[in-house]
């Protein structure tokens, strides 16, 4: 069972998912002058299934998502489209808020 870092939030308004690879956790990715941290206080939450992540993604008004696993699964979902993603070191990186 694959299983990527969930963090969830909460506030009046909105429920922010992060999610990311297990492997990507606090690494330094870059790209050019870009540096792209992988946070724990961002993205390390609780480690779970795909599954889960679905789960809170479809009650998401702003979501981000760093990673091979984790990206895939929101776009065999549904939530994010092949096209909106970026590639950072070759780490896929996709994020969308609901308006």
């Amino acid at each position: 069972m694959t299983q990527v870092y969930l963090k969830v939030r909460e506030n009046f308004e909105h429920y922010i998912v992060a999610m990311c690879d297990k492997a990507l956790l606090g690494q330094t990715l870059s790209h050019g002058e870009v540096k792209f941290k992988v946070s724990e206080d961002f993205y390390g939450g609780d480690l779970v299934d795909l599954k889960t992540c679905i789960e809170h993604l479809s009650r998401a008004t702003i979501a981000n998502m760093v990673g091979k696993r984790s990206v895939d699964a929101a776009i065999r979902a549904g939530f994010v489209n092949e096209q909106a993603v970026l590639y950072i070191e070759g780490h896929p990186h996709a994020q969308w808020v609901k308006l």
